[in-house]
């Protein structure tokens, strides 16, 4: 045997750090400290004598070295799991982490889900929300609900793409601010404040150009949110427009608390697809989420 793979450990270490760019957040993932990171690629670097990363401000940054051997180790590793998968395939019982936007979870897919419990009792759901792609080959999540039709993964590596739907972008406002400013055409909207959150993705420049408004994004007012939930708060509160699509924001709608003034829409509009990893041990309980999340859709 290869006397240099008496180095794995600390190949582990490097591969994690290199996906990162930070040794912090390898300490975080791999639970060590930042120390013993730092330690274990040092004797990695010297014992295969060169340097593998340089930092630059706070990321560490691969040396030409450094990136020749992580694109090795990361299909190295992702060859091991996916024999490791093919072995240890888990039963149909069991929990199942999935991955999905704050917006898309509390709007649409927490008001549905004890539909998925009722039905399969023995498959808890945990729900895993974040603005930031998830590393489905790495554990974080077995399946993401993913805006857009592509998702950043790690190269050499493929995941199962499945499409769910596509919904037209509406503006929507509070029914009090439409009567306060008389809300009749598309352009008034340029002189109310543009509220616009981070999971959201959806350009007013768009939208206003799809309603034949020329619109300088300088001489506008914004606002930044976290999340859907802190823009439709904000709207309702009479705080200006937001960009959603209906799924999102009818139930507001029917209860009196949004109104869509204008029935302009960006399209296409946003495109929702299901992302999963087609080696991971789970796919038997990925088969039947995935199975109900299309029969809730066709409802």
């Amino acid at each position: 045997m290869d006397v240099r793979l008496h180095h794995l450990s600390g190949l582990r270490y490097f591969e994690v750090a290199a996906r990162l760019k930070s040794y912090s957040r390898a300490a975080e993932e791999l639970f060590v400290s930042q120390a013993a990171v730092s330690q274990k690629i040092r004797q990695l670097e010297d014992g295969l004598g060169c340097k593998l990363f340089m930092r630059d401000g706070r990321e560490m940054r691969l040396t030409e070295h450094g990136k020749i051997l992580s694109k090795h180790v990361s299909q190295g590793f992702e060859s091991i799991i996916t024999g490791l998968n093919q072995i240890q395939s888990e039963p149909i019982e069991g929990l199942l982490c999935v991955s999905s936007t704050p917006s898309f979870a509390s709007r649409w897919l927490l008001p549905r889900l004890w539909k998925f419990s009722t039905q399969y009792p023995n498959i808890p759901i945990r729900i895993i929300t974040s603005c930031n792609a998830p590393q489905l080959k790495q554990g974080d999540a077995d399946l993401a609900i993913w805006q857009g039709d592509e998702i950043d993964i790690n190269r050499n590596q493929t995941l199962h793409k499945q499409f769910l739907f596509e919904e037209t972008i509406y503006p929507f406002c509070s029914p009090n601010f439409t009567k306060a400013i008389t809300l009749t055409s598309p352009k008034q909207l340029l002189n109310t404040l543009l509220i616009h959150y981070e999971s959201g993705g959806y350009p007013w420049q768009t939208w206003f150009a799809q309603a034949g408004v020329t619109m300088n994004k300088e001489s506008v007012q914004w606002m930044e949110v976290a999340t859907f939930d802190h823009a439709m708060n904000a709207v309702m509160a009479g705080h200006g427009a937001c960009l959603a699509s209906d799924s999102l924001a009818n139930d507001y709608v029917e209860r009196g608390l949004l109104t869509k003034p204008f029935d302009i829409g960006i399209n296409p509009g946003i495109q929702f697809n299901l992302f999963y990893d087609n080696d991971s041990p789970r796919q038997q309980r990925i088969t039947v989420f995935s199975e109900w999340l299309r029969s809730e859709i066709t409802e």
